[in-house]
């Protein structure tokens, strides 16, 4: 047994790797290759062109709107997400009336976070289709109930100063609902004894929450903060359907820009992926600098 053990370890570990290399790490190294060219997409030659697309990029206006609207997510979708996460949790695990049973949630909680859960069921797809109908300026269900209660109808993705926050409310709509179920799983993990401390010494809910709860998450959020920075430097399916980066580029970001660059009209798979290099090590760097910032001493309990 002890003799055939490495043979059968390399025969579970090597065709694993093996397909890694080849459809993830393969085409990683590829982009960075064709960002030297000024390879088209469709041509069988390409000529090198060194850092010429990188340079371009700094010259390039519409990409840095693009990256403007993605540092505005970067800031706002997790602040955003993390806070209506905490908040609901909190009251679905900790709102309950505080008598005799301790530290209680809501009644129908059950409920509240099935309810809250279910935009992760649906695809990225239907979720900009649904709210693309939720905005639309003549039938729209917002638009209808504005109209209803005599305020003005804003045409939401129509108009340049309301299209992308438009598109932000739908991100953090499609997101919240998961970290909902996330914090308050590690809710249900800390111990009861500690919030019936805190209740006797007279803490208020708010109290509890910044100074017992969220220390206790700490982890938790941080992992939260990362996955929804990343999702802040994509946004490209959700945007690409309900507004395909319009009108007038407002709500353009550096995912979309990579895509229509690359499979617009003048299919510029070169520029394409020197844009592609960039977007990898911004992601890189604002994961790690996102894990540094947030590090902190470990609260442990029992």
């Amino acid at each position: 047994m002890k003799h055939g053990k490495y043979p059968l370890i390399i025969t579970f570990l090597v065709p694993p790797l093996l397909l890694y290399g080849i459809f993830v790490l393969s085409p990683y190294l590829q982009a960075f290759q064709i960002s030297t060219t000024n390879w088209l997409g469709y041509s069988a030659t390409a000529d090198y062109v060194g850092l010429e697309n990188f340079g371009n990029l700094l010259r390039d206006g519409a990409l840095w709107n693009a990256v403007k609207n993605n540092l505005i997510l970067l800031v706002l979708l997790p602040v955003l997400t993390i806070a209506l996460g905490l908040f609901f949790s909190s009251m679905l695990n900790m709102g309950g009336r505080r008598g005799t049973a301790g530290v209680v949630g809501v009644r129908g909680s059950g409920a509240y976070k099935l309810v809250y859960f279910f935009p992760q069921v649906l695809s990225v797809v239907i979720i900009a289709l649904l709210w693309k109908e939720v905005y639309h300026p003549n039938n729209g269900l917002l638009n209808a109930t504005l109209r209803a209660v005599g305020l003005p109808a804003p045409t939401w993705l129509g108009d340049p100063r309301t299209a992308f926050w438009a598109v932000l409310a739908v991100m953090v709509w499609a997101n919240v609902g998961f970290y909902v179920v996330l914090f308050g799983a590690a809710m249900q993990a800390i111990p009861k004894d500690i919030y019936e401390a805190v209740m006797l010494d007279g803490a208020s809910r708010w109290t509890t929450l910044t100074k017992v709860t969220i220390p206790l998450l700490w982890d938790t959020v941080q992992v939260a903060w990362i996955y929804l920075a990343i999702a802040a430097l994509d946004g490209f399916i959700l945007i690409q359907q309900m507004t395909d980066g319009g009108p007038n580029h407002s709500s353009d970001v550096i995912g979309l820009r990579m895509y229509n660059t690359a499979f617009g009209s003048e299919t510029k798979f070169g520029y394409a992926s020197a844009i592609g290099v960039v977007m990898f090590f911004l992601t890189l760097s604002v994961a790690v600098l996102a894990l540094r910032a947030s590090r902190r001493d470990r609260i442990e309990y029992s």
